[in-house]
């Protein structure tokens, strides 16, 4: 059986289908029948979120045409109707035809992940710099989600940021290496590493103004800056390392802006902008 195909229930099997399924994942149990033209439309809408939803929910069908024991348990009175089960409990119940716009906000109410959830008090705290309300607000949804790497990736970020490098390193050494987003705190993490071992950026700016065609200061003022998330100087100092000399250090100049633009994530304005400086450079 596909992973998103519905499944058919009965009495026999509601409890162990239903119920217990419903521990980790909500279900979705529609009531219909071919001879009833929307109940057969409502299984269709069904289907498609299903889909759409890609395993956030089960879709479990009980055709009433074929057995009515189910429907008789759970007192349902017409076609087509709806009874959605999630942890162990009846949370809806819809009787009569449903449409898109009264199920969508239901179900992403249900299959909305922890991270989905705090995404918008997060951008929040780390705007302000409460990155300790940040750390306690993503340790919480792990407690909820303990397999949900996407919070662990996050978490390392946070946590490189607020200068806890150890329990950065921890969190990121439990996330598997290919977990989409882990290069994001891993490389923060690495440029915050190397920084440690280099002069402070006033020392780094005063050198430039002494010995401006250097490039292994322009490189270690690059660094200091992104750790400082000062992106667009330090992109700024790799593009004119880029300029001059892209054999310099195995053209470390474009590398360490990918490493950045991996760092700032997809669909960051900043990171779009200076790829495509760095297109024009190099074509």
């Amino acid at each position: 059986m596909e992973m998103n195909a519905p499944i058919n229930v009965t009495v026999e099997t509601f409890q162990t289908d239903v119920i217990d399924k419903s521990q980790s994942i909500p279900i979705v149990v529609l009531f219909w029948a071919e001879q009833i033209p929307q109940s057969v439309q409502g299984k269709s809408l069904l289907e498609q979120l299903l889909a759409e939803y890609q395993g956030k929910f089960v879709l479990a069908l009980s055709d009433v045409a074929i057995d009515q024991n189910l429907a008789q348990r759970l007192q349902v009175q017409g076609l087509p109707s709806i009874r959605i089960i999630h942890l162990g409990q009846m949370v809806e119940q819809i009787d009569g035809p449903a449409d898109e716009t009264q199920l969508r906000p239901i179900l992403d109410g249900l299959t909305e992940s922890a991270a989905d959830a705090i995404k918008g008090d997060l951008d929040h705290m780390m705007a302000t710099g409460d990155f300790a309300g940040a750390v306690a607000a993503l340790q919480e949804s792990i407690q909820e989600e303990p397999k949900n790497q996407a919070l662990r990736v996050e978490l390392a970020d946070v946590l490189v940021r607020k200068g806890d490098l150890d329990d950065a390193r921890t969190v990121l050494a439990s996330v598997p290496e290919g977990t989409a987003d882990r290069e994001r705190p891993q490389n923060r993490l690495e440029f915050v590493e190397e920084v440690a071992a280099m002069d402070s950026m006033e020392a780094l700016e005063q050198a430039i103004v002494n010995q401006p065609a250097d490039l292994e200061t322009k490189y270690q003022l690059a660094i200091q800056l992104i750790v400082a998330e000062q992106y667009e100087q330090g992109l700024d100092r790799c593009m004119d390392i880029l300029r001059t000399d892209r054999e310099f250090r195995d053209d470390i100049g474009r590398l360490t802006m990918i490493r950045v633009f991996n760092m700032l994530g997809k669909g960051n304005e900043t990171a779009g902008k200076y790829r495509r400086k760095m297109f024009n450079v190099m074509h």
